[in-house]
């Protein structure tokens, strides 16, 4: 093990290895703190980063966070890592790799072409020498496009996840809240619902439900019922509409394994999915959620700080070619991050990685109501994610999930950010708005008044 110094103020601070030095350079959060992972005093953080600034980015290919021998999310970063790719920032230290970032050279072409030579641990590395306004310049700048009936990430544009969760999945209540969401021109990144249970017939009942509905009024969206993965693999082969399939990802072996979750599982899924071919102007079939904090939940981060446990499940995502990942920011709770600040650092450096290494990056901005957080919360970092340049945010009625239980952005909130931001919707969902006689001149929502609009019909065929 590697020992990293810095001389700070008279004083020798000593890392011993780079699973320390990582975790002392990280801003503050209170999971690092419950794990006895933080820096013990600013003072330390900022001797760690400095040590980091001189730490050559090929080191992280000697010194594998997590053993190799003990942890199949390692052996999948190691054994897919692109040397040729990786060439020309090979012999950058952490600190120069920052530089080179936020120069002119470090353009959209260039950023594609090194993603596969990055592993998770360099992008978050380099994330900990950086301001919000770095990670937002720097993000902004990588493009990923995707695509399945709709197109995600394309420049100038922002989809939305339509959630129309229900505690019950009462059909009615899940109308409504589809309803609310499609006339608020909601819905072109997926309409995704999380079920009450985890039962087939329950989520096969709701995967028809927005089958229909999609196939009845042409939406060129793609539906989710987020289930377990083995749910859906089931249903796939029962001949169930299954478009995307979902699963909540971590960062090492032992946290998948929380979750029920091995590699060969997802290769199955996604071979599954693949098979189906239900994309209409794109393949990409696979939905993943993440989260700070998972593998420290799970007593599985093996000592390595939250934030780049988080960014390893990226390379997880990364294998299967995903339309979507997100993620969940506030959602696991203040005991992981704390406030308002906390959650918006984290979602900027979640979204920050997962674009560098090549994935179509969108937000749950959320908190749950034992955080310090509030509505403007929310606001600040969907205004900063959007200039960010996020492939979607996720949208629920009135900004609260009444069956998670949590405060998230609404479908007004995605009006403002395509509003002041100057964004559309995905291309072909644009069309389809303005087809059915939802947009105005100006580009924005056109208000609906009564019950005249073609739409209305699905709370009346829902409900019945």
């Amino acid at each position: 093990m590697s020992t990293y110094t810095s001389t700070l103020g008279g004083r020798t601070h000593r890392f011993d290895g780079l699973a320390r030095l990582l975790s002392a350079a990280s801003p503050e959060r209170s999971g690092d703190r419950l794990a006895g992972l933080a820096a013990e005093s600013a003072q330390a953080r900022v001797a760690a980063r400095w040590a980091l600034a001189d730490v050559p980015l090929a080191r992280f290919l000697a010194e594998p966070l997590i053993p190799y021998e003990d942890d199949d999310v390692t052996r999948l970063i190691v054994d897919t890592h692109d040397a040729v790719a990786f060439a020309p920032v090979a012999g950058l230290t952490v600190g120069e790799f920052r530089e080179w970032l936020l120069s002119d050279a470090a353009d959209a072409s260039a950023l594609a072409a090194l993603a596969p030579g990055l592993t998770p641990e360099m992008t978050a590395a380099v994330s900990k020498l950086m301001g919000n306004a770095d990670l937002v310049a720097v993000a902004r700048k990588v493009r990923v496009v995707t695509a399945f009936r709709s197109t995600i990430g394309l420049p100038g544009r922002i989809a939305t996840r339509l959630q129309p969760n229900h505690p019950t999945d009462d059909p009615a209540g899940v109308a409504a809240a589809l309803l609310d969401g499609l006339l608020l021109g909601s819905g072109d990144a997926v309409i995704g619902i999380n079920p009450a249970t985890d039962s087939p017939k329950a989520v096969r009942d709701l995967l028809e439900l927005l089958d229909g509905v999609i196939r009845r009024y042409a939406i060129p969206t793609q539906s989710c019922v987020l289930s377990h993965v083995t749910t859906s693999i089931d249903l796939m082969a029962a001949g169930a509409p299954v478009d995307l399939v979902f699963q909540s990802i971590a960062g090492t072996q032992a946290a998948n394994a929380s979750f029920g979750v091995t590699l060969g599982l997802l290769d199955e899924a996604y071979e599954a999915a693949r098979a189906l071919g239900r994309g209409t102007v794109g393949s990409n079939a696979l939905y993943f959620e993440t989260g700070q904090g998972s593998a420290l939940s799970a007593d599985a981060h093996h000592g390595v700080d939250q934030q780049t446990v988080e960014a390893r499940a990226y390379a997880v995502a990364r294998r299967y070619e995903p339309l979507l990942v997100n993620t969940v920011v506030g959602f696991i709770g203040p005991e992981y991050l704390y406030d308002g600040r906390q959650i918006l650092r984290a979602a900027l450096e979640d979204h920050f990685c997962g674009k560098l290494l090549g994935l179509p990056m969108g937000l749950d901005i959320c908190y749950t109501n034992h955080a310090d957080a509030d509505d403007d919360d929310i606001a600040t970092m969907l205004t900063m994610l959007g200039v960010a340049g996020a492939s979607f945010v996720i949208c629920t009625p009135g900004g609260d999930d009444i069956m998670l239980n949590y405060q998230s952005a609404s479908y007004h909130d995605a009006l403002y950010l395509r509003e002041v931001l100057g964004l559309r919707p995905a291309p072909e969902f644009e069309a389809w708005l303005d087809g059915i006689g939802l947009l105005d001149e100006r580009g924005g929502i056109r208000s609906v008044a009564g019950t005249a609009h073609p739409l209305m019909a699905i709370g009346k065929e829902l409900a019945a």
